[in-house]
């Protein structure tokens, strides 16, 4: 046995995870291959291919000074330095591959032309939609406009043909609502460059409905007038079709729910009202109707249960979520932002099941290192920025705000406080950058809403196959799934209608300064409220210093105006002391 005496009470407690335990350590190693990528992306998107060819250089031969001069050093002190070295070739290797990333786009963006201002009219175009349509929110009285990404099969311009194979942004009206992802389509607009650092190489302005494709544009001859075809002939895909009969499921039941019910399943927020839009966004809750790395979370979570529940193994159930994941990533669409937000959610996930942050946050270095290298335009992307800064929260403090809360607070509650306080306090310097206002109620919409998020989630997320079953039981998992939406839609309603809901904030780089400031203050002012005893013990021990060094203080002065007294007396007196 061990001669160790247990601890009790408070400073047991409180002492849990003090000097005795450091606590878990931090990998990171990973840490400069998700700066150097980001660097790399961000340079490449944002300066000229001259400069970007100079940064890829310096980068493949930094990479190779670091490896040689590893196998150069002494076997003795190998080990160590031979693995920082080796994470710094990696981190510049990666860099060096984002910013090359960066070239290609680049390239293709300088090589396609600029059309539909000149005599010769609008450019016909061959296009492959990549995306679903998605409506552009514009002011009353204006014509509908639709959004969607597709891939530049064919352009023919000045008579000219051009094969460019690359992905364009796709503003139409009328018609293109109806666009499918697979489908092939060909229109006539305008052609225009994208913005530096945009993911589109080009942004096509239809001039006229999308009609299906038949064959190349080589020995097709513009007439001026309507395109041959009778419109879109494809037929849509699963995943489209399944997205529409949810949206008629959940149509059935009014109000807020059947607007918001697909924005927080499939993200798809056509149906939502403008005042709950308004609403959401004043108290802060905005994340809840896209598809972020909360409902991808949520989703594992309840794979792996189910998986488990039937009796797999830890690795038969990873598989099987991993499986339900990219369903679920297909069903919603496979865009940039639903790749992040489904790999974040993985991170998220392992980060709080499995408490080892420092594994945690090696496995989001190298996510982000990979997303970055796959798609360079993330790297000036806000949607990207802040869904690493929440998941970065949640590992570095998620667990350990869990873990050390005091004993009468209910582990549920605990983990309903953490989990958004963490995230919100790394992400809200970067939200008032964007949208320089502070939403006052946005934690306690958070806490409030916590209850009903993982209903609606995991019931809406189980109708979507039930629904192709059995329309019955889907309606029964849709109807509680409503009820916690509307409880969703209601408080956030209820809270953005308070006074002071909404206060304005500094503008720039002084108003992220002031709201990282004030991010670190509530984060040690929620220590303080979490640990009294600590508190108070750490109150005195500083009341003590203080006491000490103004004892000190004292005796200094007084010592000095001894001397200064001495010093002062007339030369026959200065030896006599009083």
């Amino acid at each position: 046995m061990s001669g160790r005496r247990p601890a009790h009470g408070p400073a047991a407690s409180d002492g849990a995870h003090g000097a005795g335990d450091p606590g878990p350590r931090l990998d990171l190693r990973l840490v400069p291959s998700a700066v150097l990528a980001w660097t790399g992306a961000l340079a490449g998107n944002h300066l000229s291919p001259a400069w970007t060819t100079g940064i890829v250089a310096f980068l493949l031969g930094s990479a190779v000074l670091l490896l040689v001069a590893g196998k150069r050093r002494a076997p003795a002190r190998r080990t160590g330095r031979r693995s920082l070295g080796a994470a710094l070739s990696l981190a510049c290797l990666l860099g060096a591959a984002a910013a090359v990333q960066t070239l290609s786009v680049s390239t293709a963006r300088s090589s396609l032309p600029v059309t539909g201002s000149g005599a010769d009219g609008p450019a016909l175009v061959n296009l492959l939609v990549t995306g679903e349509a998605k409506e552009v929110r514009a002011g009353a009285g204006r014509a509908k406009r639709w959004i969607l990404a597709a891939e530049l099969l064919e352009l023919t311009s000045d008579g000219k043909l051009y094969r460019p194979a690359t992905r364009i942004l796709v503003v139409g009206g009328a018609g293109w609502q109806e666009s499918r992802i697979g489908e092939r389509i060909r229109a006539a607009g305008k052609l225009a460059q994208a913005r530096p650092g945009q993911a589109e190489a080009a942004v096509f302005t239809a001039g006229t409905r999308p009609f299906p494709a038949r064959g190349s544009l080589q020995n097709t001859a513009w007439p001026g007038g309507a395109l041959p075809g009778t419109g879109p002939g494809a037929a849509p895909d699963w995943a489209a079709a399944t997205r529409e009969r949810y949206r008629v499921a959940t149509a059935r039941f009014g109000g807020d729910s059947a607007g918001l019910l697909p924005g927080m399943v499939i993200g798809d927020t056509e149906g939502m009202d403008e005042g709950l839009v308004a609403a959401m966004r004043d108290t802060g809750t905005t994340h809840l109707t896209a598809v972020s790395g909360a409902n991808c979370s949520l989703i594992l979570g309840l794979l792996i249960v189910l998986a488990r529940s039937c009796r797999l193994r830890r690795p038969a159930a990873a598989v099987l979520a991993l499986c339900g994941l990219g369903a679920f990533v297909w069903l919603v669409g496979p865009e940039p932002s639903v790749l992040r937000a489904a790999v974040m959610g993985a991170i998220g996930f392992l980060a709080l099941s499995s408490g080892r942050a420092g594994r945690s946050l090696g496995f989001l270095c190298l996510a982000v290192a990979v997303l970055l290298v796959g798609e360079p335009s993330l790297a000036g992307s806000s949607g990207f920025l802040l869904s690493v800064l929440a998941t970065l929260g949640i590992i570095l403090l998620a667990r350990p705000l869990m873990t050390r809360a005091p004993a009468w607070l209910p582990r549920p509650i605990a983990a309903a406080l953490a989990v958004p306080l963490s995230a919100q306090l790394f992400c809200a310097p970067v939200i008032v950058g964007l949208q320089p206002q502070f939403t006052v109620f946005s934690l306690l919409a958070n806490v409030v809403m916590a209850p009903f998020v993982a209903p609606v989630t995991v019931l809406g997320t189980l109708a979507v196959p039930v629904l192709a079953a059995h329309e019955g039981a889907a309606t029964v998992l849709l109807g509680a799934a409503a009820v916690c939406a509307g409880a969703i839609a209601g408080t956030a309603r209820f809270l953005a209608g308070l006074p002071g809901a909404v206060q304005p904030w500094p503008e720039g780089a002084w108003g992220m300064i002031t709201m990282a400031l004030c991010s670190a203050g509530n984060l040690a002012l929620l220590w303080l409220l979490l640990h009294p005893a600590r508190c108070a013990r750490f109150a005195f021990t500083c009341h003590g210093l203080v006491v000490d060094k103004i004892a000190g203080f004292e005796a200094w002065l007084e010592h000095r105006r001894r001397l200064f007294r001495r010093r002062m007396r007339p030369p026959g007196t200065r030896g006599r002391l009083r």
